[in-house]
């Protein structure tokens, strides 16, 4: 018996023994780490709140958004993540013993408190203002309680047509649009967005364009590296007819079919284009076949056949084409290969005058053609120096050109003495227009005005860097009055 005793209690000790072993310990631990980042940028988050459910330890992520939980009973958790001004965060997880799993948060703010901006309200233009400028300087007014950074979007419409203009991701409260049409009535509005909220919009307001003045000049001017056509009237108010952001120049202007022909730059070739006189409606009507030569800012072009087509060269070749574009044809051919470069045709249509010179813009000719390509009558020929300008007075008795009298050439194509002459049909006999042209200048680009009493030109330094102007100067015997009117300006027309 006492042998059975001794065994059961064995037996007991040794139950006993078997169950103080079995604690929480012997199912094992592991540990939780991970990362808290601002969801979009990935910005580490200090001082987050993290703890488990069941509960373990609860700690705080340091500068660079790290946490760690040690010793965590292996069991399903769910994470929190939590900070004021933060969206809380939950994420699960499963804790193995002996190993570690990483979390990773991407939290947002709490926008639950956040509030909306203010309404815009409009500044310039206001309300139901008339008579505005076709480039404005929009301006309004609005602001964000919560001290939100704000994006604004200005939309335009007009009364004409469905056109709706939308200038995007604008991050100050004011705006300036180019290139509005004269005599429109615009409406303009203003939306908001703090990128938490629902945007807010302001109320439409509209606003009134100028009607389009009588303006008879046009010339260019070069703003921000680009060539720009302007307008101007008598008493030199001043109106942009192309934007900017274009290089536009060579503008000459039609009254038959009140249209202004030009030359833009378009994908690195420079094609022909019309306009309205306000600068509406600006239509590409070259395409295949576009405009060049051996120095695009000398070549020109004309409007023939009252306003229907333009006459244009391409390197050897002269082409026309319908003003509203197609139906390009072969007008000329140059039959050494010389280049043209510029060209002038009668008001009639009955002759065509051209500019050709070498690859270099030297060797050249001035010479007039009919349409059938035959050869008229031979002005200048085989000169050393520059020729240019080129136009026809309305009664084919007379054509203006320049010439560089220093008889200079060079690979720049500088020119030093450039004078204005009068060539007349009837007796063959060349003018110099020029006599009192200040020494160390060059006089360019000349054009009859109106009334064929006066030529309007670009006068610059020879320097090749001056600033170019324009002047008018009488047709008449030597020391002509010459009159400044548009500085830093080049390229003109007066119809």
């Amino acid at each position: 018996m006492k042998i059975v005793k001794y065994i059961f209690v064995f037996l007991f000790i040794s139950l006993l023994v078997g169950c103080s072993e079995d604690t929480i310990d012997s199912f094992g631990v592991g540990k939780i780490t991970g990362t808290v980042v601002s969801q979009g940028d990935n910005e580490p988050i200090q001082n987050v709140k993290i703890s488990t459910n069941p509960v373990t330890s609860t700690v705080f992520t340091d500068e660079n958004g790290d946490f760690v939980i040690e010793n965590v009973p292996a069991a399903e958790y769910s994470i929190q993540a939590k900070k004021d001004g933060l969206l809380t965060k939950f994420e699960g997880a499963t804790v193995l013993s002996n190993a570690e799993i990483n979390v990773i948060f991407e939290m947002l703010p709490d926008t639950g408190n956040n509030r909306e901006p203010t309404t815009p309200q409009a500044i310039f233009p206001e309300d139901n203002s008339t008579d505005q400028d076709v480039t404005i300087d929009f301006s309004w007014s609005s602001s964000d309680p919560d001290g939100d950074e704000l994006v604004y979007e200005l939309q335009l419409r007009n009364n004409v047509n469905n056109d709706i203009l939308k200038y995007s991701s604008i991050v100050d409260t004011t705006y300036t649009v180019e290139g509005l049409q004269f005599g429109y009535k615009y409406f303009w509005q203003i939306k908001v967005t703090d990128s938490i909220n629902e945007p807010v919009l302001s109320p439409v307001y509209s606003f009134q364009t100028a009607q389009y003045p009588k303006s008879r000049y046009l010339y260019v001017k070069k703003v921000a590296g680009n060539n720009v056509i302007y307008s101007s009237d008598n008493e030199g108010n001043e109106y942009q007819l192309t934007s900017s952001n274009l290089n536009s120049f060579r503008p000459v202007k039609n009254n038959a079919s009140n249209k202004i022909a030009f030359l833009r730059t378009v994908g690195g070739q420079t094609h022909l284009f019309t306009m309205d006189p306000d600068g509406a409606n600006q239509i590409q009507v070259t395409s295949n076949i576009p405009v060049n030569g051996f120095n695009l800012d000398k070549i020109s072009f004309s409007w023939a056949q009252d306003g229907a087509t333009l006459v244009y060269p391409n390197y050897s070749k002269l082409y026309s084409i319908n003003a509203t574009g197609g139906g390009t044809a072969l007008v000329y051919q140059t039959p050494s290969g010389k280049f043209i470069t510029n060209v002038a045709v009668s008001k009639d249509n009955s002759i065509i005058a051209l500019l050709t010179n070498n690859a270099n813009g030297y060797d050249a000719s001035i010479y007039t053609i009919d349409f059938s390509g035959a050869q008229l009558t031979t002005i200048i020929d085989n000169v050393t120096g520059a020729l240019g300008g080129l136009d026809i007075s309305v009664d084919k008795k007379t054509l203006l050109y320049t010439r560089d009298i220093s008889a200079y050439e060079s690979d720049d194509y500088r020119q030093l003495n450039s004078h204005i002459f009068l060539y007349t049909f009837v007796t063959g006999a060349s003018l110099d227009i020029s006599t009192s042209k200040e020494n160390g200048t060059n006089d360019f680009e000349p054009r009859f005005s109106p009334n064929e009493a006066l030529v309007i030109f670009t006068n610059t330094s020879n320097d090749g860097l001056s600033a170019r102007n324009i002047f008018t100067t009488e047709i008449g015997g030597e020391d002509s009055e010459r009159t400044l009117i548009f500085e830093n300006s080049m390229m003109p027309d007066w119809e």
